[in-house]
C-alpha cells in the first residue's frame, strides 16, 4: 500500500527516504569528524558513534570511511540528473539546461558541503571520491541525454555534452567552495546557474560534427 502511495506521488517508498536520511547523516557526521581532526585520525567506528549507528551499518552503506562523504557530494549531480530525467526531449539540451533553476545553495549544508571540497584538495582519499562521483555522474547524464535525444549514449557528441555539463558542475562548485563566504549559502545557487549557462551556451553554439565521427568506429 505505501509503495502505491509513493508511487502515486512520485516520491521513493519511506524506507528508500529513511536510508537516504541516514545516509546523509552519516556523510554530515564524517564531514564534520574530517574537518576537526583530520581525515587519518578519524575511525569508521568515530564517524559511526557520531551518527547514531552501528559501524556494521556504517558497512552496508559504504565502502570505506572515506566514501562516507559521498552523498553530500553528489547533490547537485542528482538535481542535474533529476532534471534531465524530467525533460521529455522537447527543444535542444540547451533550451533544457537554461529552464533549470537551481535552488539557492543547498541549504544547511551549504556550509559542510564547502568543507569538504575544500578537504578534497589535500585528502586524497577524500578527492578520490569526488573525482569518482564525477566519473559515474557523465555516464549517467549520457545515458540520459542520449535517451532524451534519440541517439546512442557513445556518441561522441552526447559524451561531450555529458562531459561539459559534468565539468561544468565540478569546476563551479571547487570555485565557490574556495571562494564562498560563509554567512552566504545562496552564492553556491548563484554559481552553479551560472556555469551551466555557459555550459549550455556552448552547447549550444558548438558545429555539428564531421561525418563519421559522431559514433566509435565499428557501430
Amino acid at each position: 500500500m505505501a509503495g502505491r502511495a509513493a508511487a502515486a506521488t512520485g516520491r521513493p517508498p519511506l524506507t528508500e527516504r529513511r536510508r537516504a536520511e541516514t545516509r546523509m547523516e552519516i556523510a554530515e557526521e564524517a564531514v564534520r569528524l574530517f574537518a576537526a581532526q583530520g581525515v587519518a585520525a578519524v575511525t569508521a567506528e568515530d564517524i559511526a558513534s557520531a551518527s547514531g549507528v552501528s559501524t556494521r551499518t556504517l558497512w552496508r552503506y559504504f565502502r570505506s570511511k572515506e566514501e562516507c562523504v559521498r552523498p553530500l557530494l553528489t547533490t547537485g549531480l542528482e538535481v542535474l540528473a533529476e532534471h534531465l530525467r524530467d525533460w521529455r526531449g522537447e527543444g535542444s539540451l540547451a533550451e533544457a539546461i537554461l529552464a533549470l533553476k537551481p535552488a539557492d545553495g543547498s541549504g544547511p549544508r551549504a556550509p559542510e558541503l564547502r568543507d569538504l571540497v575544500r578537504l578534497c584538495r589535500d585528502e586524497p582519499g577524500l578527492r578520490a571520491v569526488w573525482l569518482e562521483a564525477h566519473y559515474d555522474a557523465e555516464a549517467a547524464f549520457a545515458a540520459l541525454i542520449a535517451d532524451r535525444t534519440d541517439r546512442p549514449a557513445d556518441d561522441l557528441a552526447v559524451r561531450m555534452e555529458a562531459g561539459l555539463l559534468n565539468t561544468a558542475l565540478r569546476v563551479g562548485v571547487e570555485d565557490w567552495a574556495l571562494r564562498a563566504d560563509p554567512a552566504d549559502a545562496r552564492s553556491l545557487g548563484r554559481t552553479i546557474t551560472g556555469v551551466l549557462r555557459m555550459a549550455a551556451h556552448v552547447i549550444e553554439a558548438q558545429p555539428p560534427l564531421p561525418a563519421g565521427t559522431a559514433r566509435r568506429a565499428g557501430r
